[in-house]
Parts: C-alpha cells; structure tokens; sequence
C-alpha cells in the first residue's frame, strides 16, 4: 500500500504530493485552490434546473460568467435575496448560498411582481 507521512492509504494519490497540499497532476493549483475556486460558482437549485429547461433557457459560459460577476457585486453590498436581470430572464439569487433558486423569461411572468428579494443587479 502507498504512503503519505508514513500512513498506509489504500489509494494510489493522483500527481505530487508534497507534504502538506495534494495537486492535481498537470495543475498547478492545490486541491483546496481548486475546491474553493468551484465553491465561489454559483449553483442551480434543482427548481431552478427544472424551470430552465422547462422553459428552455440556456445558459452560456460568458452569461454564466455575467451572473457569477452579478452575484459578487450583490454579495458585496450585503444582499441575501436578489433579482438578477440578464438579457430577457430574471433569476432570483440566494446570495449567501450563491444559488440560483429560480428562473423565469420576463414575458412569462404574470404580474411582473418580485416578492422577497432585497436588491436587484442588472447582469450586463
């Protein structure tokens, strides 16, 4: 069996070691830079997935990456709950837990009437 400080593990470690952060092989991040990096994304709650594909919304890798910049700004001003306009779609944000909680196109909603929330940022 391999060892890492002198303990038995039973897996093969995946790159370099060296002594206090694992990394991945072919990266020059550790593990825990990596990790965070995919912690700070924001995340799709399962309602939220369901209403994207329902209402077939999807997302590119740079509008992702306007709604990533738009949930910073929020969080920096202390939001918890916001509204984050983006083109024709709204998305209602858990800032805190950076999740996006629902989604819907502008047209389709009803009464044009947002509850809830404590801010709004415009994802341009």
């Amino acid at each position: 069996m391999p060892e890492i400080n002198g303990i038995s593990v039973p897996f093969i470690p995946i790159g370099d070691y060296n002594g206090t952060t694992p990394r991945i092989k072919g990266s020059k991040d550790s593990f825990e830079a990596i990790f965070q990096k995919e912690l700070e994304k924001v995340k799709f709650s399962s309602h939220a997935l369901k209403r994207l594909e329902e209402r077939n919304i999807e997302l590119s890798d740079a509008e992702m990456l306007k709604i990533n910049t738009a949930v910073d700004k929020a969080e920096l001003k202390g939001a918890k709950d916001s509204l984050v306009m983006m083109n024709e779609t709204a998305f209602i944000v858990n800032i805190p837990n950076r999740t996006v909680v629902t989604a819907l196109p502008i047209a389709e909603s009803k009464e044009n009437v947002f509850t809830n929330i404590d801010s709004v940022v415009f994802a341009v």
